[in-house]
């Protein structure tokens, strides 16, 4: 089988990128966090490259890209990767390699539950924690991705999500909140020790991301090029207008929220990315920093102890993407989209709308579950000494400043 070398090495460019968003959510994440937490949070990135990867080849890509059974699930067609050669091509596009693809998804797969642990951060065990990821990608993620882009119940009513919305975004953001009902308060809130680590770790996430939303398309072409500019565009309004935001509110321009708006505006942009005009890209990067400012000002005056605020960011901006793309769909853009609601598609939105309902509200109640059952296993929650003394040194016996 000869393949499209263009878009062969295209993908596997973008594998790479999106390789490289966990190491920059790893450093986002770090600098957020009590200098004595550092290692904590940082290996519960670090270890999900590692035993995601074990999972995805042994039977997730199966899980997820199989043979439809119920719409729900994939059946065991790709255990162990069997029946997939360095020749065998990707069905819905012959022109790369089906290893690509696999690889591809493998690292939506790796960055989905990391991005979940920014909520107990400072507090959740280590061995609680290798659990939930397991569980939480077999009964959480495999489904969804199966649902959606692997020809399940989702797909085959007509749910569009470009890059993640539902499938990473709003599943992992309200598994977060979840996680903070059940885990409960930190002893001791702490403050970022380190801006630079954090506006270091958004650089790779914003550059990352071109390979997770303009990768999507698994080939170059048109639709290619308008996800990436969207991308850059939604990130950057949302930069400025979260800039804004912490002047008018705050009395002062803060680098920290500016940081997070553009994480805000990627999440939001995600699941519309190759679907909408660049200037809708810009209004929805807007609206992001927006509604998503909001949800963390009534997160923090609700007293919810989302230690990194990974529900506003890619919780809320993951379902209000999803309805954006419902809202604001153009088929002049990519034909294999549909039309949002100002062009008449009320049905694609419905649609839309009860897709990332649903999937938020069951990401929601099956984690707090998980995290129930895990902790009759084993605690959940590491011990006010813990705390006191530092995560790193109580799970680890390693400390990154010394």
């Amino acid at each position: 089988m000869v393949f499209d070398t263009g878009n062969t090495a295209f993908m596997l460019l973008a594998t790479s990128l999106v390789m490289l968003m966990t190491p920059g959510l790893a450093f986002f994440y770090g600098g957020l966090v009590n200098r004595k937490n550092v290692l904590s949070i940082m290996m519960q990135s670090f270890v999900s490259m590692g035993w995601t990867t074990i999972l995805w080849v042994t039977f997730g890509f199966s899980m997820c890209f199989g043979d439809d059974i119920g719409g729900i699930i994939g059946n065991g067609k790709y255990l162990f990767l069997q029946g997939i050669s360095p020749d065998t091509p990707f069905p819905s596009n012959d022109s790369i390699p089906m290893l690509v693809f696999m690889a591809y998804q493998m690292m939506f797969a790796v960055i989905a539950p990391a991005l979940i642990t920014g909520a107990f951060a400072d507090r959740i065990k280590f061995k609680a924690y290798m659990v939930f990821l397991t569980v939480w990608l077999v009964f959480v993620y495999f489904p969804l991705v199966h649902m959606v882009w692997g020809g399940g119940i989702l797909q085959q009513w007509g749910v569009l999500d470009f890059a993640g919305g539902i499938v990473v975004h709003a599943s992992a953001g309200f598994a977060a909140l979840a996680s903070v009902f059940f885990i409960g308060k930190r002893a001791e809130k702490s403050k970022p020790h380190s801006i630079p680590l954090v506006a270091l770790g958004t650089g790779l996430l914003w550059f990352g991301w071109y390979g997770f939303n303009a990768g999507s398309e698994l080939a170059v072409d048109g639709v290619t090029v308008i996800a990436f500019v969207n991308s850059d565009v939604a990130a950057s309004f949302a930069a400025i207008t979260w800039l804004i935001l912490s002047y008018i509110f705050e009395k002062k321009p803060k680098i920290l929220g500016m940081l997070t708006g553009a994480v805000a505006g990627l999440a939001t942009i995600t699941p519309a990315a190759g679907y909408i005009t660049t200037v809708s890209a810009g209004l929805i990067g807007i609206l992001a920093s927006i509604v998503c400012y909001a949800a963390v000002a009534f997160k923090n005056k609700m007293k919810w102890d989302d230690a990194l605020d990974v529900w506003g960011v890619h919780g809320v901006g993951g379902v209000i993407g999803i309805i954006f793309l419902g809202l604001f769909g153009n088929i002049a853009i990519n034909p294999a989209g549909s039309q949002g609601l100002f062009l008449g598609g009320w049905q694609f939105f419905v649609k839309e709308l009860v897709a990332v309902v649903a999937v938020s509200v069951y990401s929601f109640l099956f984690t707090y579950g998980a995290l129930w059952l895990i902790n009759k296993i084993t605690t959940v929650h590491v011990p006010l000494a813990a705390e006191t003394e530092g995560v790193d040194k109580y799970e680890f016996a390693e400390e990154a400043y010394l």
